[in-house]
């Protein structure tokens, strides 16, 4: 990570960003102690975060919100284009590239590859499906330098090192098992079914 900040602090950052967005136009100013409650955080915790982003409040008065989502945006990049592509586009993937959400953070889906000659040719919220074959030429010519991972685990292993070999500099697997990837490789695992036997482990 090139960002001097702890990953827990950096995954918040979206959190709150998404929060400030959510308010009304009229509300100029907010405060760390009310973003705090209104994400069930600490405020002390929500102060350091906010730190990095070389925010400061102001006594009495706390941020100017616009002020705050331009530091966070900047911090985070979302005014940097991001491109990336998506391999396997099946339930989930194809969900995954309609989704709107990505490009409020800068990220681009500009196609996506998978090796269901039914699927080959076709769009897919609004991007190409291409043959994985093509997977290292695509991604040089685009210019991607993020992947999603959708797909089965007996394959993500391989289909990750192509990534990694043509170029890829980020990924976010969504594939349930853990990728091995170069230290200069940011590796996301997040396994969906995993989570939810947490989540019932809880209830219990």
């Amino acid at each position: 990570m090139t960002k001097d900040i702890p990953e827990i602090s950096l995954q918040r950052l979206p959190v709150y960003l998404n929060y400030l967005k959510s308010l009304p136009e009229g509300d100029k100013y907010i405060s760390s102690g009310a973003i705090a409650a209104a994400l069930g955080m600490g405020e002390v915790l929500v102060r350091k975060d906010l730190a990095y982003t070389s925010s400061s409040g102001r006594p009495k008065v706390g941020y100017v919100r616009t002020e705050l989502i331009a530091a966070i945006e900047e911090y985070l990049g979302c005014d940097k284009k991001k491109t990336a592509v998506l391999v396997g586009v099946g339930g989930l993937g194809s969900a995954l590239l309609g989704y709107g959400g990505f490009g409020k953070y800068g990220i681009d889906i500009v196609e996506a590859y998978d090796s269901d000659p039914a699927k080959v040719g076709t769009k897919v919220g609004g991007r190409p499906v291409l043959d994985d074959c093509a997977m290292a030429e695509g991604i040089g010519r685009c210019g991607a330098v993020l992947a999603i991972l959708a797909v089965p685990a007996q394959a993500a292993q391989t289909v990750c090192d192509q990534l990694v070999n043509a170029g890829i500099k980020g990924v976010l697997n969504f594939a349930p098992v853990q990728l091995k990837a170069p230290e200069s490789v940011v590796v996301r695992n997040i396994d969906v079914a995993a989570s939810f036997e947490f989540l019932a482990c809880l209830l219990l």
